[in-house]
């Protein structure tokens, strides 16, 4: 062989263990490009808001994503104007929403042509806490006392406060009402921390504000917890009073209340995104989750952080409507 075929021998030989060890390079995975609209299926200062805004500061504070979070509140028609937005943006990966109980409540009793499956789930972040409270100068010590108490009376002698109607306190009402076999009076207020005043100021008999509402309440010794409406207690051993932490308030179950309620606190972006677009925002929440911050931010509002996504997320979620669906039922509260 002369020296001119060795030396194409060569190359043809580099070549092919070349090609043989060469792998395209691996596409970028997808990222916005433009600010992303947070949407708040409610008015300013609530919860959700709260919880979009924290988001919003702690993902430029540690510049999770190259592109900022812009939160923007679509309150009207009790959350109907933000879902409907979502829904209608099909295929923008520029858009979230986060959810309170009214993904459910919302089309359930308005009949707005909305479902949850419109939208794309995305992640549960979180769970919203509910406790009953009672007065402190009041005579119920244990759940039981209240119970038997409610059972005593007469129909509608109890006064329970909550925030709006036909949301999520007056459908925790309805539910301990059936459970106790008793109805009550519901005497709705525009937002919690009036709930819980209304409560300090013994107009009413109990409430089953969140646990971020009452706090300062139960920390002056004006208001008594007697359960948590979750299957187990709530895992924060700090002492909020001189003798108790959350962890230390019983679940309403183990106490012979049937009642089970926690409210979501979800990520859902509009139909028609791709699955590696939903993986962006799925990463990036869980990154927020390992943040101090976060840590701190749940621990002080009591809340249940129990994270899921996909099939997960989505059979929670199916659970959910139903029992909503099956609760407003029982109440009328549907749309006719």
């Amino acid at each position: 062989m002369n020296r001119t075929a060795v030396a194409r021998a060569a190359v043809a030989a580099a070549l092919a263990t070349a090609a043989a060890g060469w792998q395209a390079p691996a596409l970028a995975a997808w990222e916005p490009t433009k600010p992303v609209e947070f949407v708040v299926p409610a008015g300013t200062g609530g919860g959700a808001d709260q919880m979009a805004r924290f988001l919003q500061g702690v993902v430029a504070k540690h510049n999770l994503m190259k592109q900022p979070f812009v939160v923007v509140n679509k309150s009207g028609g009790a959350g109907a104007e933000g879902f409907l937005e979502v829904k209608n943006a099909k295929g923008d990966p520029h858009k979230i929403i986060i959810t309170l109980s009214n993904l459910f409540t919302t089309p359930l009793a308005t009949g707005v042509p909305f479902n949850w499956k419109d939208l794309t789930p995305v992640a549960m972040l979180a769970l919203d806490e509910f406790v009953l409270w009672v007065n402190a100068e009041s005579p119920y010590k244990t759940t039981a006392d209240y119970v038997n108490a409610l059972k005593a009376g007469n129909p509608g002698q109890y006064k329970m406060a909550g925030t709006g109607s036909k949301q999520e306190d007056q459908i925790i009402t309805v539910a301990i009402e059936k459970a106790v076999g008793k109805k009550m009076t519901y005497v709705p207020f525009k937002g919690g921390g009036d709930v819980a005043v209304q409560l300090v100021g013994k107009h009413v008999d109990s409430t089953v504000n969140n646990p971020i509402e009452a706090i300062a309440h139960w920390r002056s010794g004006a208001l008594r917890p007697l359960c948590v409406f979750d299957g187990k207690p709530m895992p924060y051993p700090a002492k909020v009073t001189a003798t108790m932490s959350w962890q230390d308030i019983p679940t309403c179950k183990s106490q012979g209340l049937d009642v089970e309620y926690l409210m979501l606190r979800g990520i859902f972006m509009p139909p028609g995104v791709s699955q590696d677009q939903v993986d962006f925002y799925v990463e990036l929440f869980k990154k927020v989750r390992e943040l101090p911050e976060w840590k701190k931010y749940t621990e002080d509002a009591a809340f249940n952080t129990t994270f899921l996504t996909g099939k997960d997320y989505v059979e929670w979620v199916t659970r959910a409507e139903a029992t909503h669906r099956q609760l407003m039922q029982e109440a009328g509260f549907l749309a006719k």
